[in-house]
């Protein structure tokens, strides 16, 4: 879920840095392989700016950090997961761990200075 979170977050940063209508984005992507139903439900509230907690940024750094103590444990690299990691600190430190998870948004819109909205 988390990288189809990254992922939307991305398409939606460069479609709006690029003059193209989020909506319209969302609008054509679900009929293709790249729709998704994370997308469906995430991408609107991304774009509305609505962060309510359906799972909180702070979980996913729990979470994760269980992942990777685990990982380092028996020798498995997991670079994407560590990534990640690095994205979701990088939120709470800017004081939005309460939010939802789509608020990875946040961390590509600081990126390129722009912000997707309608």
């Amino acid at each position: 879920m988390v990288r189809d979170i990254r992922k939307i977050s991305e398409s939606l940063v460069l479609d709006q840095k690029a003059g193209v209508s989020p909506d319209q984005v969302c609008q054509a992507i679900p009929g293709g392989l790249a729709g998704s139903t994370v997308m469906d439900a995430k991408a609107p509230m991304m774009i509305d700016r609505n962060y309510e907690p359906g799972f909180r940024i702070d979980l996913h750094i729990k979470d994760l950090n269980n992942v990777l103590e685990t990982s380092r444990g028996v020798g498995a690299l997991l670079p994407l997961a560590a990534q990640v990691m690095e994205i979701m600190q990088a939120i709470k430190q800017d004081g939005c761990g309460v939010e939802d998870h789509s608020g990875i948004i946040k961390f590509y819109e600081k990126l390129v200075n722009i912000e997707v909205a309608r």
